[in-house]
């Protein structure tokens, strides 16, 4: 049996030229099969995305089952995630290796649905109403004023939108005087209806409350008032279940595979969105994808054990970028 591999290596209509001149020179059958199979691979699904390894660590590339603790190649993703009733997508928000690779994930899922952190819960009638009228997939960015949502470029999230050929678009993207309401109100209050199955209406236990109040502090380059800290905390319980609604809502038939595409921190098995989905719709399954950035020196998946709260990772390397600490400076 000749592999997709193999198919990769000749242009397929080099192929198709080769094959017509063995048939009419009469060439033996085998070869004639081994042709038609390397045929039939150009016709098949692309595997994942081909990321050049811009950085000699071995574990770029690599895909693992966190729970086993084993790498597992990258073309059976699709297959696994596919087990869930929701696959939750994590993702760096400016790494372009991870957008790639969710688009290619999106494409190989082909979902009945796919909900986005970015896209404002508002903008969902606009985006039926947009596709019901011709527009394109790839145009939605615009049609919604993506520039003005504070997100990474248009660009790196359109090839996800266009690989959701068929799919849904729902939203869980929480408007700012939602937000701004939090620290006064409370998550729960601004939730609303189903805030108490959501679980909101409950407090944190202590560790864990002060555990995310210091990972807030940390990721500001420890220069987060703890009120504010604390702040951040319940608006992140708001929209990890505002995301959770949205992913629901892209499976309106209960039925299907969905993707809610969404930051690492969303997609973590243990407090994000997953959470808040056993919560919701206890029946519902749900897998979850870290997408990690290397680091350097460290070449062994268990060297970022405390970074993988998922059921599967995926490691890139990291983008040139500037430090956000130096703006603190």
């Amino acid at each position: 049996m000749v592999s997709g591999q193999f198919a990769l290596l000749w242009p397929c209509r080099c192929i198709t030229l080769i094959a017509r001149r063995m048939q009419e020179a009469s060439v033996q059958r085998l070869i004639l099969a081994v042709i038609a199979a390397a045929l039939s691979a150009c016709a098949a699904a692309p595997g994942p995305p081909v990321i050049l390894a811009s950085s000699s660590n071995p574990l770029d590339g690599t895909v693992w089952d966190v729970a086993a603790g084993q790498m597992i190649p990258a073309e059976d993703l699709p297959q696994r995630l596919a087990a869930a009733d929701i696959a939750v997508l994590g993702e760096i928000h400016d790494n372009q290796i991870h957008h790639e690779r969710q688009a290619w994930l999106v494409d190989a899922l082909d979902p009945v649905g796919v909900a986005f952190e970015m896209v404002p819960e508002a903008s969902e009638e606009g985006i039926a109403v947009f596709l019901e009228q011709g527009g394109e997939r790839d145009e939605i960015g615009p049609a919604i004023g993506w520039e003005r949502l504070g997100w990474p470029d248009w660009d790196l999230y359109r090839p996800i939108f266009a690989a959701a050929e068929d799919a849904l678009i729902t939203g869980g993207g929480v408007a700012r005087a939602d937000l701004r309401r939090v620290s006064g109100s409370g998550a729960a209050a601004v939730f609303g209806r189903d805030a108490d199955l959501a679980g909101l209406t409950e407090s944190l236990p202590q560790a864990e409350q002060a555990t995310r109040e210091a990972d807030m502090v940390a990721a500001h380059c420890d220069r987060l008032p703890l009120e504010a800290a604390r702040a951040m905390v319940e608006a992140q319980r708001l929209r990890d279940a505002r995301f959770a609604e949205a992913a629901l809502r892209a499976r309106p038939a209960g039925e299907g595979t969905a993707v809610l595409i969404t930051g690492n921190g969303h997609a973590r098995s243990d407090r994000g969105v997953p959470v808040y989905l056993a919560r919701l719709e206890p029946e519902v399954s749900v897998l979850s994808l870290g997408q990690l950035e290397l680091r350097p020196g460290q070449e062994r998946f268990d060297e970022y054990a405390a970074e993988t709260p998922y059921d599967f990772v995926w490691f890139a390397p990291r983008p040139d970028r500037p430090d956000p600490c130096d703006s603190f400076q």
